[in-house]
């Protein structure tokens, strides 16, 4: 008979012919150690269990559990143990979403994890033969955890030496580029993979990780002179992608956009809007002038003269060509999501960047943009403008200007409040006391509606109904905190932390003395219930979600 005890000890039950049963205890080995182990036992079988549908999962956990990083990491689909099927199905049986299970956050870890990831790394890199290697790349088991791996090893000093894991990967990519030779079969090998289902994934991995130099090499090897066909393909256009996000300096950034630039009209209108973003995103990321990417993008939308470029936003707003712009019933055109998310990347330019997007905006009738307000995709827009940190001030006072007088409206609409919102957390205390009138005067409609109510309590109406003059020297506090610590902390962290203490503060009440004075044991057992009940309300619906200091969210 076996058991555990308290204190991490096994109790086994023996008979003894002469003495009778007797108790033998015997010390359990700690996690630490038990992870360890378990890395001893599979380093000498990886490559083989890399093959196994079923090992190879263990071994992404394994990697996972030794860097500390999130098992499930929700902002990023890609990287998932689970797919979204398995994920759905799990959240169907079990009642819980994953994101509840408490995977999703970034653990520390032993220092021997550390050491043993990298011997583990080493090690089956240096065992691994170059066909086993090669054979993976394009395996559907085994791609995940050679991405994986190589995203673990990118710090490594060892990483692009030649004869490492990624030159055997890349067919001896590494060690022939210092000597200049070519290889057909490499050649033909690489480039079969960029048009491959899994492949693809793996090349994409491969030029997030690698160096400026060695994204150079591969950049003039397999896709200089080539976008025009690869950009177009129905798998290669994703490689593409990646490679533009991906651009290592400016000199790089310039060649993409040259080569791309003339092309851009048939990448918008030909379903492949998201290389032209890529190329936005990577000019965001480098902090870098988009007048060649701005220029190209007039000439794709056929925008050639100031008057048609006016229209810039509208142009990418609905993707549609000047011409045909002009031609068409503007209440009917639809919003484009692709054309949306470009707006929003060239409003997160640095400089003049978002400059023509800006004039364009405010050259619209004001009408038009309210209407954008009420839609799913002008809405994030909007959104957009007033949240940037590289829009101006002004530009932003001029657009909360445009919707005075209809605050009250769009916050009686689903996505129209949002817009509230977003404007609430930029303007100053004249200007949201304006917005709060606005609201008194419809605040029976918007008791009655769920968005309503929300931008009541974001705004603290009924705390500024019963004492207007805190309300005020509450918002003045807000304001100063955020212009001292603006360039410390950051703008966006100010004006979420700004919205959050707007919500009129809760009062201590009786029922909140008794439940702090609690025994622990009773206040733990309350605890438990309540994370049971919300469990099984919260599944399957849309709520409101209330943080601590009071702020009620959308969901």
């Amino acid at each position: 008979m076996r058991g555990e005890t308290s204190d991490g000890f096994a109790e086994v039950a023996a008979n003894d012919e002469d003495n009778g049963p007797q108790e033998i205890r015997t010390e359990l080995p700690a996690f630490e150690e038990l992870v360890l182990n378990i890395v001893n036992a599979l380093s000498e079988q990886w490559p083989n269990m890399m093959a196994n549908e079923y090992a190879s999962h263990i071994l992404r956990v394994l990697l996972l559990v030794l860097a500390g990083k999130p098992i499930e990491d929700q902002k990023n689909s890609k990287s998932a143990i689970k797919s979204k099927r398995s994920a759905k199905y799990m959240e169907d049986k079990n009642g819980a979403p994953i994101s509840h299970r408490l995977l999703s956050e970034k653990r520390a870890v032993p220092e021997s994890f550390g050491h043993a990831l990298e011997n583990l790394l080493s090690s089956v890199g240096n065992s691994m033969s170059d066909y086993t290697a090669r054979g993976s790349t394009n395996s559907v088991v085994g791609s995940p955890v050679l991405q994986l791996m190589l995203e673990l090893q990118e710090a490594s000093p060892d990483f692009e030496k030649p004869g490492s894991l990624l030159d055997k990967c890349l067919m001896g990519l590494i060690s022939d580029s210092s000597a200049n030779k070519t290889n057909p079969r490499r050649n033909a090998y690489i480039e079969m993979m960029v048009e491959d289902v899994v492949g693809s994934h793996f090349l994409q991995t491969v030029v997030r990780t690698a160096s400026a130099q060695l994204f150079q090499i591969i950049y003039d090897q397999y896709f200089a002179g080539k976008i025009r066909t690869l950009a177009f393909h129905p798998i290669s256009n994703f490689v593409v992608q990646s490679v533009f996000a991906c651009a290592k300096n400016e000199q790089q950034l310039d060649h993409m956009v040259k080569e791309a630039g003339p092309i851009f009209g048939d990448l918008l209108f030909k379903n492949r809007p998201g290389v032209v973003r890529a190329l936005i995103d990577s000019a965001v990321r480098l902090q870098l002038n988009p007048k060649n990417i701005i220029g190209a993008i007039y000439n794709g939308l056929d925008a050639n003269t100031q008057e048609e470029r006016n229209e810039l936003i509208n142009l990418l707003a609905f993707l549609i060509k000047y011409p045909d712009f002009v031609k068409a019933d503007y209440n009917k055109l639809p919003f484009k999501i692709q054309g949306s998310l470009i707006i929003q990347s060239i409003l997160q330019l640095s400089g003049d960047g978002q400059g023509p997007l800006l004039e364009s905006v405010l050259s619209q009738d004001p009408t038009r943009m309210r209407s954008w307000c009420k839609d799913p995709s002008g809405s994030r827009i909007i959104e957009a403008i007033l949240a940037s940190m590289q829009v101006p001030t002004r530009t932003k006072r001029l657009m909360r200007e445009r919707f005075s007088g209809h605050y009250a409206d769009l916050a009686l609409d689903k996505y129209g409040s949002h817009v509230v919102d977003a404007a609430w957390k930029t303007a100053d205390i004249a200007f949201k006391e304006s917005i709060v009138q606005e609201l008194l005067q419809k605040e029976t409609q918007l008791q009655d509606s769920r968005s309503g109510r929300i931008i009541l309590r974001n705004c603290g109406i009924e705390y500024y109904k019963r004492r207007a003059d805190q309300w005020r020297e509450r918002e003045r506090g807000l304001e100063r905190k955020k212009h001292m610590f603006k360039d410390i902390l950051g703008e966006k962290l100010l004006l979420n932390d700004s919205a959050a203490q707007t919500a009129e503060p809760k009062a201590e009440t009786f029922e909140t003395k008794a439940q702090s004075s609690a025994p622990k044991k009773n206040k733990r057992k309350t605890s438990d219930a309540d994370e049971i009940d919300s469990l099984f309300n919260n599944t399957n619906k849309r709520v409101a979600s209330i943080d601590l200091n009071g702020q009620v969210s959308h969901v």
